[in-house]
């Protein structure tokens, strides 16, 4: 792939939501954003656009200090429960329905019958593979990828892309524009693998993390200030190879694994995830409603919100998209 197709930007005119929850309102807001038409699609009408218009009013102050499209139009959407009408001329179809592999290959499958063959089909799904997603898609398979995003979506800007066996280069290359063209920034899974790739890596510091609280180690909010005043501070600049490849000194990473490689074999973490019994689940609830300190979640994702909008800036600052670093995304 070319440098100057890899950085092609499609803006989508239209773009519909399929299934309106968190994650589904997430990416309607990121597309409004963007200056998109949207049309979400959910079984519940009015509670989808009572979520929808209430994810509209805490996203955009952050929106709009990110800067908004000059055709942006926070009212430019509606919310039906007729599949066929919301898909119809969607320039990107995003499927955020429950993780369940039937039926997202069945609300895939009619996606695929009611929609022309180039239009592509994009799923939120966190660990499914494309392969088994398109498994039922008869008309046009090939348009079927994984299109993973982080929560909040619309500050947010990775969106993690998976191809299946049907899916043609063409559409990954489409889809990354399309993706750029609504500001994030698509990192290409080479391969599909169930989990793909950022989940993988937190669930296993939240695997680790749940074993520390169950022996006593550490309480939820003593791990947390670990994550936020340690390694999150450098990871949010430059991950955790580059990380590593700081602590070798000048020698960078093959000096680190001289070093510190031999601990790997330590038995000092744990992979398998420790039973979730009553006594720990309570110790869990327990130290985040405490961290919590009395704040209601819309004032916690508030804050959040700021906090995203101003670190992002930081990280913009020191990786600016014309650069292919970190990771190359």
């Amino acid at each position: 792939m070319s440098e100057s197709t890899a950085k092609q930007t499609i803006v989508p005119r239209r773009v519909a939501i399929v299934g309106a929850g968190v994650i589904g309102c997430g990416w309607a807001v990121r597309a409004l954003a963007a200056g998109a038409k949207v049309v979400a699609f959910d079984t519940d009408v009015e509670t989808a656009r009572r979520r929808l218009a209430q994810t509209i009013d805490i996203a955009w102050p952050s929106l709009e200090k990110r800067g908004l499209a000059a055709n942006a139009d926070r009212n430019n959407w509606r919310v039906t429960d007729d599949l066929d009408s919301a898909v119809a001329d969607a320039d990107l179809v995003q499927e955020n329905v429950p993780e369940r592999l039937e039926l997202k290959q069945r609300v895939l499958s009619h996606i695929d019958g009611a929609t022309p063959p180039d239009t592509l089909i994009g799923s939120s799904t966190s660990g499914i593979k494309p392969t088994e997603l398109a498994a039922g898609c008869g008309r046009a398979p090939e348009r079927v990828f994984v299109a993973h995003p982080f929560n909040p979506v619309y500050l947010l800007p990775l969106v993690e892309i998976v191809g299946g066996e049907t899916t043609t280069p063409e559409v990954i290359e489409t889809a990354q524009a399309l993706y750029r063209g609504l500001g994030m920034r698509p990192l290409v899974v080479r391969r599909e693998i169930e989990g793909h790739v950022a989940d993988r890596l937190m669930e296993a510091l939240w695997r680790e993390a749940l074993h520390l609280v169950n022996d006593g180690v550490a309480t939820t909010e003593e791990i947390d200030a670990a994550v936020v005043y340690g390694a999150g501070l450098r990871w949010s600049l430059m991950g955790t190879f580059l990380t590593f490849h700081l602590a070798g000194g000048e020698q960078g990473m093959r000096h680190m694994l001289e070093q510190f490689g031999p601990a790997l074999k330590l038995p000092w973490t744990k992979l398998e995830a420790p039973e979730l019994t009553d006594d720990l689940i309570d110790r869990l609830v327990e130290g985040c409603e405490h961290q919590a300190g009395g704040r209601s979640i819309a004032q916690l994702e508030h804050r959040r919100d700021e906090f995203l909008t101003d670190l992002l800036a930081l990280v913009e600052k020191y990786w600016p998209e014309s650069e292919d670093l970190p990771g190359r995304i």
